[in-house]
C-alpha cells in the first residue's frame, strides 16, 4: 500500500489537524508516514495545504505532486489542485465552498456540503472531518477503531471535550 493525500483549504478550517489525523492513523496501523504542512503567513484565511503518505514502505519523499487522494475545502484550493489528482483517484469537495463541478472523467470526485453539514448537526468547524469520514469510508484505509484512536492523540487533553463532536463528524462522513 501507498497512498499520497494532498488536503488544501483557507487557514482555519483544519486541514493540518485533519492530515494530522490521517497520519496518527498511520502510526497506529504500523505504517510508514509523512506529514508535511505549508501555509501562508496569515493565521487565518491564508492558504493552508498538507500531504501525507501513508505506506507499507520507506517513503523517499514527503512532498506529494500527484495525490492518490485530493480533499479542497475552498474554490481555490479546488482549482489549483484538481489537475493534480492521479488518474484513478478520488477528490473530496466541500460542496459547500465549491461551486464548480470537476471536468475530469478518470478522477473519482465526491462532492460533500461539509460545511453545511457541519453546521446543520450544531458541530460548527468540523467540516474537514466531515471530509476524512467519506474519505476513510471510500478508501477503506483505515477502521473505526484505529480513527479513534488517532483522534485521542490529536485532541489535547484540555480539548478532550471534544473527542464526542469529531466522532460524530466521522459517522456523518462515514454515513454519506
Amino acid at each position: 500500500m501507498n497512498k499520497e493525500i494532498l488536503l488544501a483549504g483557507f487557514g482555519g478550517q483544519g486541514i493540518l489537524f485533519a492530515g494530522k489525523v490521517l497520519a496518527y492513523c498511520g502510526l497506529i496501523d504500523k505504517k510508514e508516514l509523512s506529514w508535511l504542512p505549508s501555509y501562508g503567513p496569515e493565521m487565518r484565511g491564508g492558504t493552508a495545504n498538507c500531504s501525507v503518505c501513508i505506506s507499507d514502505e520507506p517513503i523517499a519523499s514527503p512532498l506529494v505532486s500527484d495525490p492518490d487522494m485530493m480533499m479542497a475545502m475552498n474554490q481555490p484550493s479546488f482549482e489549483k489542485f484538481i489537475g493534480k489528482v492521479k488518474s484513478g483517484g478520488k477528490a473530496f469537495i466541500d460542496s459547500t465552498m465549491v461551486n464548480i463541478k470537476c471536468s475530469r472523467n478518470d478522477i473519482e470526485c465526491y462532492y460533500i456540503p461539509a460545511t453545511q453539514l457541519a453546521t446543520e448537526n450544531q458541530i460548527t468547524g468540523t467540516a474537514n472531518i466531515i471530509l476524512i469520514g467519506k474519505m476513510i469510508k471510500e478508501s477503506g484505509l483505515f477502521s473505526m477503531e484505529t480513527i479513534k484512536k488517532a483522534l485521542e492523540k490529536c485532541i489535547s487533553p484540555k480539548r478532550m471535550n471534544l473527542m464526542g463532536v469529531n466522532l460524530k463528524a466521522i459517522e456523518i462522513g462515514m454515513s454519506l
